[in-house]
């Protein structure tokens, strides 16, 4: 085989991962978050610019908030999650340009002044680092459960301000009784890669 990361490590972050419905109560502590985030925050993007914010949804009086603004096959899930971590895109991170791109601080002005270019930006990015934050937890040994389905305009209004965009939202902890759908298939290579 071509990969030098281990078979079990693979297996862990993708052949044998799944999304999660269900969770135990065991709790996911901080410096699991942190040993996560720590891990994640070196994936790449465009010019480092770095745009992911989490915001995670640890108190019983957040998570009232947040449940009601879930889609409904997404409530119960969410209500009984260990944690529950709202990614979101920060539109404004080009202020942070000069020092997490050191090399050319003038990225800031030179292609983000204006905001619908950083938005554009920013959602591309984060999502990008959303996939790395979901293999983290994965690293982790834990699961992830990650949804799209939210009222994004509540979500935002909730937990976030004008200059943050929600993308996803994740359910993490240990998989409870019967967490896995059955796994769905996936494009063959031939499918999905061409080369010209």
């Amino acid at each position: 085989m071509s990969l030098v990361l281990d078979p079990a490590a693979q297996d862990l972050l993708f052949r044998e991962a799944r999304t999660a419905n269900t969770f135990s109560d065991e709790p996911v502590t901080e410096e699991q978050v942190q040993a996560i985030y720590d891990l994640v925050k070196y994936g790449p993007t465009a010019f480092n610019q770095s745009p992911l914010r989490v915001v995670l949804v640890r108190s019983a009086e957040a998570r009232e908030r947040l449940v009601p603004l879930m889609a409904e096959g997404n409530q119960a899930k969410t209500a009984t999650a260990p944690l529950v971590a709202i990614l979101a895109a920060d539109n404004e991170f080009h202020e942070e340009l000069p020092h997490l791109f050191p090399a050319f601080p003038q990225a800031k002005d030179a292609f983000f002044s204006e905001r619908p270019a950083r938005e554009r930006a920013a959602s591309l990015n984060a999502a990008l680092q959303a996939g790395y934050f979901i293999v983290g937890v994965r690293a982790a040994g834990l699961a992830a459960g990650p949804m799209t389905g939210f009222d994004a305009a509540g979500v935002q209004k909730e937990f976030l301000d004008g200059d943050h965009t929600p993308l996803m939202i994740i359910n993490i902890g240990r998989p409870g009784d019967n967490a896995w759908y059955p796994r769905s298939p996936r494009l063959s290579f031939d499918e999905a890669i061409t080369t010209v």
